[in-house]
């Protein structure tokens, strides 16, 4: 699958089972969803049938599962299906269900991941977004959990599980694909320590649960019907539930996620804090909508999208585009332009290199038409085929052509001209790359 667009889901697909918690019977259906609609819940069973954003702001409970409240509305245990979509590589989906809780099946996700297949994901066009964490984050609790994200060209996720007394200390590392996913971490089954079932159950909790669904330790003991799939197994599922509670944040992570002793109220906090920070990186940029049709871009406007400043800004106004892949801007050129002076005394003539200054800056504009490349600026790499075809004198008004020609990750190459009164006055081919600012 590309993984630089989002992915939904090709079809629908049901599950039927009992939920962990409540012990309903419930069907769940996995279906598609447009792009950039995220996850959301749907309980079928009320009138309204209405909806719940996966959104860490809707987060209620977080004892033994992650529970999710709109109003009086609740959906409960909500990390196991979200960890599979995630894991395998869905941004885009709706879980409709007819209880208030999905099923618990195995105590995996991986009955969610066949679920997954079984409907088939699709590519989808608009650009699939991935904050890359740049600083480290971290998040201390007061029981003991320690929870850091650290810069990471992936996604990766590291866990130490240590259970009451130190019992079944287990550490699992891995990078998250949706190979890695499926045969790794989804197998994973929840478990729970033998002297706190009583207690759950008295508060109403794991109504569902049972040696077919869950691993019960006693003392040394691990009690199931199955014997542990991996060494690590407990190990393995924390990092399952840190992959479900951490999409609450709403953002897929390139980082390095270390977690000790995690569980779904430092994941949680964890997502919130994911979610506000991005929020601060992203206003430390101001917000500009590029147009996606026919647009003028004003100077105001250049000023949001470039950070060029006098006196090496080239770019008074965007007159004009045509799809994503073309762009007409404007210079005035007048008698007040700082280079004058110097160039030449007597006999003023714009240096071609601010010619081809400017028509940088114009492609620059038209690479950030591209989701994707919002907040980045571009860094010259070459100028090929270089011609200069008439002066361009101060009174002139000079109209820069650019053409997207290949765009290569970060890599773009344009074919640019400079007009003034219909003449070619330049002209160039040029390949810049495209950074964060």
């Amino acid at each position: 699958m590309p993984a630089d667009v989002q992915h939904t889901l090709a079809g629908s697909a049901t599950l039927e089972g009992t939920s962990l918690h409540t012990g309903a019977k419930v069907t769940l259906t996995l279906k598609p969803a447009p792009e950039n609609h995220g996850f959301k819940f749907r309980r079928i069973d009320i009138p309204d049938q209405p909806f719940i954003d996966a959104d860490v702001d809707k987060v209620q409970t977080v004892e033994r599962a992650t529970t999710l409240a709109e109003g009086s509305v609740k959906v409960h245990t909500v990390e196991h299906v979200l960890s599979a979509l995630c894991g395998m590589g869905v941004d885009n989906a709706i879980i409709e269900m007819d209880a208030n809780e999905p099923p618990i099946g195995d105590g995996s996700s991986a009955p969610f991941v066949e679920l997954i297949k079984k409907a088939g994901i699709v590519a989808q066009s608009a650009p699939r977004r991935v904050w890359e964490i740049r600083e480290p984050i971290h998040l201390e609790t007061g029981d003991g959990s320690l929870l850091t994200v650290v810069p990471c060209k992936t996604f990766r996720v590291s866990v130490t599980n240590v259970g009451p007394d130190g019992r079944f200390a287990q550490y699992f590392s891995s990078e998250v694909t949706p190979e890695t996913y499926e045969k790794e971490i989804a197998p994973a089954r929840t478990f729970v320590y033998y002297e706190d079932v009583k207690p759950l159950l008295d508060k109403g909790l794991i109504k569902g649960g049972s040696l077919e669904n869950a691993v019960v330790v006693r003392g040394d003991q691990v009690m199931s019907k199955e014997a542990v799939r991996f060494p690590n197994e407990f190990a393995r599922h924390k990092a399952l539930d840190v992959i479900g509670d951490l999409m609450l944040s709403g953002k897929r992570i390139l980082g390095h996620v270390i977690c000790v002793k995690p569980g779904h109220g430092p994941n949680t906090k964890l997502a919130a804090i994911l979610k506000r920070e991005y929020s601060r990186m992203r206003s430390l940029a101001a917000p500009f909508a590029m147009p996606s049709g026919e647009a003028v871009l004003d100077i105001n406007d250049v000023l949001k999208l470039l950070p060029h400043r006098y006196p090496f800004l080239m770019v008074d106004r965007i007159v004009d585009f045509v799809g994503d892949t073309k762009c007409t801007g404007v210079k005035n050129v007048t008698i007040n332009e700082p280079f004058f002076p110097g160039h030449f005394p007597g006999h003023p003539i714009m240096p071609g290199v601010l010619q081809l200054e400017a028509m940088a800056q114009v492609s620059s504009i038209l690479m950030l038409r591209k989701p994707e490349n919002v907040g980045k600026i571009g860094y010259f790499m070459s100028a090929d085929s270089v011609k200069w075809r008439r002066p361009v004198l101060p009174g002139d008004t000079l109209f820069i052509e650019a053409e997207v020609v290949k765009v290569r990750g970060n890599i773009g190459s344009t074919r640019c001209r400079c007009f003034v009164n219909g003449e070619l006055a330049s002209e160039a081919e040029l390949k810049f790359a495209l950074v964060d600012s």
